[in-house]
């Protein structure tokens, strides 16, 4: 086993990625406290000490249409990472999901360094068993390793010569497992027999346009009928006013919450609608009933409808296999069937919060797994050579 490398940078591209590489930070700081990390990250990243290369909200897009306005920056963009990791010499790149992005990069540091580029690690499996399963070998061709988030992804890797390890998924051991929804409650003066339901409209501005909204309108049809209604929109503090803006009308008290009281803020929700998302599983992750939305543009959604191999997209329902957490997608991401749905988790509440129990176990894995992965990046750790890479 080789000596564990002095420097890493660490590319993350939205929060959900901001969030692994912190709690990467942490473990890998808690048994070498002398590694240095440098790279790209958001606020938690940024707490740990990382300097970001550039504001990672540069690089929170998704879909065609959000795209293709900006893509001059993003390209831009991925030059300058090219050029710091080559002028920092990393013994280790760490690339944490949104591999539009991330690979592009891997792929121009491997054309200009060669066989001195550093180790690249990619952190977040692109979901193959959902969809473009050829992904599995592309990215085998790019980096020397991956970290899987979920327990059945290694093998479909594996079988591409790419070593593969199940980490676990570090919600399992967030702070949305033990949140104190109670003394949210009382430091906002939410009486106890309140219904309090969140609204989590997304984190990228194209998907609070397109299904945010919706959410906002559901959620003024459930205050209609439920007068006794608190919401609570946890979101980060650079959409602060825009969270205002759109909560401005609706006819009940408004919490809106940034910064570390968000895993607070969520346990405190008697149930909650959210964008699809990382969303989803923090909300299990604090026994919140939910349900999820999510619309796209139609140029985008036409394209990806014929590439999905999945029935559901929370990940809950694939872990157990069962439609547990009600999904409205495109046609069916509506204000009246959003808010019947968060009425109808409302009162299966009991039997919901024990399903999600049962899916995170799945997701469970030993304390430190990341940090012994990423310990491991001697040659005899990896197998692949730089004439399997293009």
């Amino acid at each position: 086993m080789s000596v564990f490398p002095s420097k890493i940078f660490l590319i993350a591209g939205e929060p959900s990625g901001d969030s692994l590489g912190a709690a990467l930070m942490d473990s890998v700081r808690e048994k070498s406290p002398e590694i240095t990390f440098s790279g790209i990250g958001g606020p938690l990243m940024e707490s740990r000490g990382l300097v970001s290369l550039f504001p990672m909200q540069d690089l929170a897009v998704m879909g065609l249409a959000e795209i293709l306005p900006r893509l001059r920056l993003i390209l831009r963009r991925i030059r300058e990472t090219v050029a710091a990791i080559e002028q920092e010499k990393p013994g280790i790149v760490v690339t944490i999901d949104s591999p539009d992005f991330t690979l592009r990069v891997v792929r121009g540091v491997r054309r200009r360094m060669g066989r001195a580029a550093p180790k690249f690690v990619h952190y977040v499996a692109p979901s193959v068993w959902a969809w473009r399963p050829g992904r599995a070998k592309k990215l085998a061709r790019l980096v020397d390793a991956v970290m899987c988030l979920l327990p059945f992804e290694p093998p479909f890797f594996l079988r591409e010569g790419l070593r593969a390890i199940f980490v676990g998924h570090p919600v399992t051991r967030s702070a949305f497992v033990t949140a104190d929804g109670a003394a949210f409650c009382t430091a906002h003066d939410i009486a106890p027999n309140q219904t309090v339901i969140g609204i989590l409209p997304g984190s990228r501005r194209g998907e609070i346009a397109r299904t945010g909204s919706t959410l906002f309108t559901a959620a003024r049809i459930f205050a209609a009928r439920h007068p006794d209604v608190v919401f609570v929109i946890p979101t980060l503090e650079h959409l602060r006013a825009e969270m205002e803006r759109r909560a401005a009308d609706l006819s009940a008290p408004v919490h809106i919450v940034t910064g570390a009281d968000r895993a607070q803020a969520l346990a405190a929700c008697s149930a909650a609608m959210a964008t699809s998302g990382t969303v989803g599983l923090e909300l299990a992750a604090a026994r919140v009933p939910h349900v999820i939305a999510y619309r796209m543009n139609a140029l985008s959604w036409a394209i990806i409808r014929r590439m999905v191999r999945i029935k559901y997209a929370h990940l809950v329902n694939i872990l157990l296999d069962a439609p547990v957490v009600p999904e409205f997608i495109q046609s069916a991401c509506t204000p009246e069937n959003i808010a019947n749905g968060v009425e109808k988790v409302l009162d299966s509440a009991p039997a919901l919060r024990a399903r999600f129990v049962e899916a995170l176990k799945k997701l469970d894995a030993p304390p430190g797994a990341v940090y012994q992965a990423l310990s491991q990046c001697g040659d005899d750790f990896f197998r692949l050579t730089l004439q399997k890479r293009v």
